[in-house]
């Protein structure tokens, strides 16, 4: 299944209501308004550069909360409304989804927005998070989004993440969360990064169940890219198989070449023309325009599915074999007017060539299969060529 297809009309109805909706649920006086902006610019700020100048109750700030509400909850739902619908995620009847660093249930908006067959089902959901404040402009804003007599139990669980008891859940969930976690260490650090992708990992594992999947989303930059490449491998350790984005269950190959300080990392972007018209003039007036969303993600589960395997050890495919190649990068221009994109598979990093016509539709998240040529590397990257 390919990611990040276009929105369906209904999901992009609803998206298109959600700034209306959350100016109606958390109203903003109009001395305030003009401030937004501004009040977006700074959380902006504190959550990516300014870090060290964040507090831990930055959300407990009307003016930040009322930013975060406004820009960011909008933008997740839609990053997230673009993900979840070429994910396989499986849910029954009273199933517990567990989401660590909830924020105002932006998940569970997300899940009900873009899945409208699961609505009718009953679910629970576990919302775990550190802000009071938070958690009930979530409790609102669902109500509001999806009424208050519904099918779904949303149960806000105000802690710090590693605390407490949830009971386990058939998916484990945590978007945007880790990298307030390792957004401090030091790009030279790997073993440190390593160590925190472990624990990260035994986090998920705590509060899952016997069958469960993981579905974790960080923004789409370098280290998270890595962070997600070592959190992968710790999850695999802990049983868990990758179904998404993974075309195979071998070795991440991205990471040798982050590591190096090379520009290859595990991170996906599509295009924004079909977000809300509304949010993206906020963007605009707040100078973040979003042109394009990036996010790194990976999506585990306990059952194994069928996957490319590893080569044998100086071994490789037939060069008339194809294989699965997950496509991780934009298109560019190579020698001799062909056009290439960068792609995962079970052999490694891939060139994948072709005709620009071919190359334009295997959009950032395609799922391809493609004919290696045997034996040869991209002498400027390393990577395996192969021919779509």
């Amino acid at each position: 299944m390919n990611l990040f297809a276009p929105l369906p009309r209904e999901t992009r109805r609803l998206l298109d209501g959600i700034p209306a909706l959350i100016d109606k649920t958390f109203p903003l006086p109009g001395r305030f308004r003009s401030k937004l902006p501004l009040d977006v610019a700074e959380l902006s700020h504190l959550l990516t550069s300014g870090r060290g100048e964040r507090s831990l109750s930055y959300l407990g700030r009307p003016n930040l909360l009322s930013a975060y509400l406004r820009f960011f909850l909008p933008w997740n739902l839609y990053r997230l409304c673009r993900l979840l619908p070429g994910l396989d995620v499986t849910l029954r009847a009273n199933d517990i989804i567990t989401d660590l660093g909830c924020g105002p249930f932006t998940f569970a908006a997300a899940l009900w927005i873009c899945r409208p067959d699961l609505r009718a089902i009953p679910l629970e959901f576990q919302c775990i998070d550190r802000s009071g404040p938070a958690l009930e402009a979530g409790r609102k804003f669902f109500a509001a989004l999806a009424g208050e007599n519904g099918p779904w139990k949303i149960r806000g669980h105000k802690t710090e993440l590693g605390t407490g008891k949830t009971k386990p859940a058939a998916l484990v969930c945590a978007a945007n969360v880790f990298n307030e976690m390792y957004g401090d260490i030091s790009r030279c650090n790997a073993e440190t990064l390593k160590r925190n992708a472990e624990k990260s990992a035994r986090l998920l594992e705590s509060h899952a169940s016997v069958e469960s999947a993981v579905l974790v989303v960080e923004p789409g930059f370098p280290r998270c890219g890595e962070f997600i490449s070592l959190l992968r491998n710790a999850l695999m350790e802990c049983g868990h198989h990758p179904l998404s984005p993974c075309p195979h269950d071998g070795n991440c190959p991205l990471l040798d070449y982050t590591r190096t300080g090379k520009k290859r990392w595990c991170h996906f972007a599509f295009e924004t023309e079909d977000a809300p018209k509304d949010l993206q003039r906020l963007s605009l007036s707040a100078r973040l325009p979003k042109e394009r969303a990036v996010l790194s993600f990976v999506f585990m589960g306990k059952t194994k599915v069928q996957q490319a395997k590893n080569p044998p050890l100086g071994g490789g495919y037939a060069e008339t074999e194809k294989q699965p190649l997950r496509v991780i990068s934009d298109a560019f221009p190579l020698p001799r007017q062909q056009f290439g994109r960068y792609a995962c598979s079970a052999q490694g990093l891939v060139l994948l060539g072709g005709e620009e016509s071919s190359i334009g539709k295997a959009g950032s998240g395609t799922l391809v299969n493609a004919v290696f040529k045997k034996g040869k590397r991209d002498p400027k990257s390393g990577a395996l060529l192969a021919e779509y």
